[in-house]
């Protein structure tokens, strides 16, 4: 069995993409925290950009099917937070830029 790495969640994290603006969960700042245990049990802390996102289901749905499909997992919990609210800050640089933050 491989280990688990961080890396490897990220990089599956990044071919989850919200439907409504295109741009993955990951360069939107969605993904708060990842945690892997020692059993390859994979945690993942995040929010959405409004509690009354409608596609909400949708987007944890895909999150929950990508990472489960990684060799080797374990459990997938999948913790949604609105601590702290997310704001456009959050966004890498270069998504910012593209939707007209920056």
């Amino acid at each position: 069995m491989h280990r688990i790495t961080i890396k490897e969640v990220v990089d599956t994290l990044k071919n989850c993409v919200d439907p409504e603006v295109g741009i993955d969960v990951v360069s939107l700042g969605l993904i708060y925290g990842i945690e892997i245990d020692e059993k390859n049990n994979i945690k993942v802390k995040l929010t959405m950009t409004s509690p009354m996102c409608p596609l909400t289901s949708v987007i944890l749905a895909d999150i929950q099917l990508r990472l489960e499909n990684i060799p080797d997992v374990g459990e997938v919990d999948l913790e949604l937070v609105w601590d702290p609210l997310w704001s456009p800050e959050m966004m890498t640089q270069d998504v910012k830029a593209k939707l007209g933050y920056a």
